[in-house]
């Protein structure tokens, strides 16, 4: 049997239609799923990146950002739609491609939706334990610093991290009902502040904000292509792009919708068409209470701060006295309900895609195991809560965020690319839902989520390609030997896996000294501007053009020990340029290492008597 064998169409709608103790509860309508949606969608991001976008790259046109961003999402919410409507099985993308494009297939993106969910969840408890901290600092609480941090981050354990991750997994646990009840409530609350802000700021808005409403190259600070103009609004929709990720987790509920050809398109698309509306409508009263500039250098949810205390009539003496103080607190409540129902959603679709691959022989049984009670994968539920714990107690925050982008837009691309292929292998097969203008759709979709793929930095490649390569090993230990489709009889297309496998272990190890090579030569530019920028005075706090420079060798991964060595070692331009000091010719890290391990030991286990011939 080939590696590339497909699960027959009919088997999964049979699947779909099964019942009984062993099988999880149909619970789900309409309203359901979209509020499913928009509780995966609206988190902290419109909070926290619209001002900073705004400021940086699109000014006012943030709002054509916005626009731009849901552009590209939709074109992988329609393939998502046709295949929900198709296939109403758990799984998601994993499912789809399993149908399309083979088991191999299948297995590389049901191990990447990994990085999407439960990743991804961790990400997102690591940013409630921050935000939890800012909240209760506003009443005079404060925890300890050690015990809200991970270690890579300066503290000792994310425990408010693990407690939201915690407590979402109970609560999934306890049944798909009970939790899509709690995440309808906290959907509300997150959407009644974002419409109160919205309703409250409108009448603030002042017209002339918005002129211009695209930022001028002529603007200081924004001569570069991708800092004013169209070329601004494109920056900003590659940022804010990341605002929408978490539609598609509607499609790993299938399952549990009653009516799933119906209502799976119902739940992907409205979802994303109400966040869309809630996003522009932000954003333009954001840019309107008070000019764009005023957002520059601000972070977290310091932009809203700011607009929140431009709503306000002017005082005697011209300064704007705010007339909704208690905003900015309902809008920390907002965001901390938001990244909760987020991390509800993320961990029910990673148990969902584990359960389907689980059915499917190639994990053990113990991820698709039933609670014979609340009719949840509760073992499942159990061991990701463990995990994803780990991982958000420990794991710096934005090595686990880039994981979750790169992740998802290599999901988008195969559900796309697997649209296409159905459209030409079963054209005749039903569907309640078509995605329009195949196959152009599809290519928009592969085209735009490529394009955000590779403008993320060389390191979140090099975890990418890891994690495929232990996710090959898994396979070839255990869903090679106990895939259900496998049959008694030899499995063909080892050697394309082999190939496969060797190819990205090289790619591995090429990424990992293309990146060594970047971060020495940043360092060295580094090292040079802080010497150069010493020599005019060494106290940061009077020496601007220093403290600049610190702040490039800290983006760089200079240690605090050698920006201080090196500030007290002013030198000319002339002199830093040719100090041997300042231009090292490579920075052996420790991620070069790991990738060089992980390249050695994926060949090793490929090389062995595991796999001895093709045919």
């Amino acid at each position: 049997m080939s590696l590339f064998v497909k699960k027959p169409l009919a088997g999964l709608i049979a699947e779909s239609q099964e019942s009984g103790e062993h099988t999880l509860r149909r619970t789900l309508g309409a309203w359901g799923l979209i509020a499913l949606g928009i509780g995966a969608i609206i988190g902290a991001g419109l909070f926290s990146i619209t001002g900073m976008a705004a400021a940086n790259h699109a000014g006012p046109a943030i709002t054509i950002s916005f626009v731009v961003a849901a552009l590209g999402c939709l074109f992988a919410g329609l393939c998502y739609a046709e295949f929900a409507s198709m296939i109403p099985v758990a799984g998601s993308a994993y499912t789809y491609s399993y149908a399309t494009m083979g088991e191999f297939i299948a297995w590389i993106i049901g191990w990447d939706l990994v990085l999407e969910y439960a990743v991804g969840a961790a990400t997102v408890g690591i940013s409630w334990s921050r935000y939890l901290v800012k909240f209760l600092e506003g009443f005079d609480i404060h925890l300890p610093h050690d015990l809200t941090v991970g270690p890579w981050d300066g503290g000792i354990i994310n425990l408010p991290a693990v407690f939201i991750i915690v407590l979402m997994s109970l609560l999934l646990i306890k049944g798909t009902k009970e939790s899509a009840f709690v995440n309808a409530i906290i959907v509300g609350l997150k959407v009644s502040v974002v419409l109160v802000f919205i309703f409250l700021g409108w009448k603030y808005i002042n017209y002339t904000n918005y002129d211009p409403y695209l930022i001028p190259p002529t603007e200081p600070g924004h001569e570069g292509f991708f800092n004013h103009g169209w070329g601004g609004i494109i920056r900003a929709a590659a940022i804010v792009f990341f605002a929408y990720i978490g539609f598609d987790a509607v499609s790993t509920a299938a399952q549990e919708a009653k009516n799933p050809k119906r209502d799976m398109p119902i739940g992907i698309l409205a979802s994303l068409a109400i966040c869309t509306i809630l996003y522009i409508l932000f954003a333009h009263v954001m840019t309107g209470v008070t000019n764009y500039t005023n957002f520059g250098g601000k972070d977290g949810i310091a932009p809203v701060a700011i607009a929140i205390d431009h709503m306000g009539t002017p005082d005697a003496a011209g300064v704007v006295q705010p007339d909704y103080p208690w905003l900015n607190r309902a809008i920390l409540v907002a965001i901390l309900a938001g990244y909760a129902s987020v991390i509800l959603v993320m961990l029910m679709g990673q148990s969902r895609v584990f359960f389907s691959m689980s059915r499917d022989g190639l994990l053990p049984r113990i991820f698709s195991s039933v609670h014979p009670r609340f009719q949840t994968p509760a073992k499942s539920n159990m061991m990701f809560m463990l995990f994803v714990s780990l991982f958000a107690a420990f794991v710096p925050a934005r090595v686990v965020g880039e994981m979750t982008s790169i992740g998802t837009l290599f999901a988008f691309i195969l559900v796309c690319i697997g649209v296409w292929v159905m459209r030409r292998k079963m054209p005749e097969a039903p569907r309640a839902f078509k995605t329009p203008l195949v196959p152009l759709v599809p290519i928009l979709g592969i085209s735009v989520c490529f394009f955000m793929m590779a403008f993320l930095p060389l390191d979140t490649w090099i975890r990418l390609i890891a994690w495929m390569l232990i996710g090959l090993d898994v396979y070839l230990l255990y869903g090679l030997k106990n895939s259900k489709l496998a049959g008694t009889g030899k499995r063909t297309g080892l050697k394309f896996m082999n190939i496969s496998g060797t190819i990205m272990a090289i790619a591995l190890a090429v990424i990992a000294f293309a990146h060594s090579a970047s971060i020495t030569a940043d360092q060295n530019v580094a090292r040079k501007e802080i010497a150069v920028a010493a020599a005019a005075g060494a106290d940061p706090a009077t020496n601007p053009a220093l403290a600049e420079a610190i702040k490039k060798g800290e983006g760089a991964g200079l240690s605090t020990l050698a920006i201080e060595n090196i500030v007290k070692a002013p030198a000319t331009r002339e002199e830093a340029e040719s100090n041997p000091a300042f231009n090292k010719s490579l920075t052996i890290d420790g991620l070069f290492w790991f990738s060089i391990i992980m390249a050695a030991l994926h060949l090793l286990i490929f090389g062995s008597r595991l796999v001895r011939k093709d045919e």
